[in-house]
């Protein structure tokens, strides 16, 4: 069966909201929750951006049994990746089992803050295979150094390890980063196309292969699609141009170019469950099984009963392609 996970939206919502969510969404049923990590917000009408390591030991303790993922984290720039290692392996002791680490290139939005150059795509894989070896290699045990391209580790030991090593899934978008993701990941993240996936399993990826689904659900077409085009019109921005601008005001500028067309073709809008089964539908022909879902805006209660009464039951029926 498909398994359908909530996104906890850390751009979108405070710290104490996103604890109360992710009960939520385990009492609702959703399978499995998936939490971002930003530091500024993609525009500020989103508002929020606490983080995210601190939000999960909350988490934590306001869940039982539902996994945790972080969808996505960089474990290249903002944060080193001894310092990824760390986090996680205290998180995946918190939830005992029930946590996995996504990881991927970043945006600059995020990672600019810390005044480093922003290398290119071909070098911020590089640098990513680079981190997964440090992040694996410190949770592993035992007093670790290591001195490589991009990164050094002197007399590093992690004192406070979960008993059972997390998964990796690595986060891609075009070919090469889905090269690396079979390469060096424990499964496959994606919001992107499905080619994307297709890379992925062509090139020897196994384990659960994961994507976003974002929709807006309100009792109206009309007010999810105003909705959407205040909170998330980011959605619409084509190509490479989320992970390349490095403010909020730019995006804030681009998304000027954003109508609310262009807005309700990227996601899914309104009170029809149909849409929102279908969407899901085709998430899974193109390959994935595991389709997490951000609902945009502030009305997370009212989407929690709609997907609890119309949508969570119809997607039992769907299995993985």
């Amino acid at each position: 069966m498909v398994q359908l996970g909530y996104t906890l939206s850390s751009e979108e919502h405070p710290p104490n909201d996103l604890v109360e969510y992710a009960a939520r969404a385990e009492d609702t049923g959703f399978d499995f929750l998936s939490i971002s990590d930003h530091f500024h917000p993609w525009v500020s009408q989103q508002g929020e951006s606490g983080f995210v390591w601190s939000t999960l030991g909350g988490v934590a303790h306001a869940t039982d049994d539902i996994p945790v993922g972080i969808g996505v984290v960089c474990p290249i720039m903002r944060y080193h990746p001894a310092i990824v290692a760390q986090a996680s392996a205290s998180v995946a002791s918190m939830l005992d089992g029930r946590f996995f680490l996504g990881v991927g290139t970043g945006e600059l939005l995020n990672e600019h803050i810390v005044g480093e150059h922003w290398p290119e795509h071909a070098v911020r894989l590089e640098m990513l295979e680079e981190a997964v070896e440090i992040i694996r290699k410190l949770w592993s045990g035992g007093q670790q150094s290591h001195h490589g391209k991009h990164y050094t580790v002197q007399n590093a030991r992690l004192f406070t390890r979960p008993e059972e090593t997390p998964p990796i899934v690595v986060s891609a978008y075009g070919p090469s980063a889905a090269e690396t993701a079979a390469e060096i990941g424990d499964g496959f993240w994606s919001v992107g196309p499905q080619a994307a996936v297709e890379t992925w399993a062509e090139h020897g990826g196994e384990g659960p292969r994961y994507t976003q689904l974002s929709v807006c659900y309100a009792e109206t077409e009309e007010e999810a699609v105003e909705t959407a085009y205040e909170w998330w019109p980011n959605t619409a921005l084509p190509g490479e141009l989320a992970s390349q601008l490095p403010t909020t005001a730019h995006f804030e500028q681009a998304c000027e170019l954003v109508t609310r067309a262009d807005v309700a073709d990227s996601l899914v809008t309104g009170p029809d469950p149909e849409d929102h089964v279908a969407a899901i539908e085709n998430a899974v022909e193109a390959g994935y099984d595991r389709v997490y879902v951000h609902q945009v805006g502030p009305d997370q209660s009212g989407f929690f009963e709609f997907y609890e009464d119309e949508v969570l039951p119809a997607v039992e029926s769907i299995a993985p392609a």
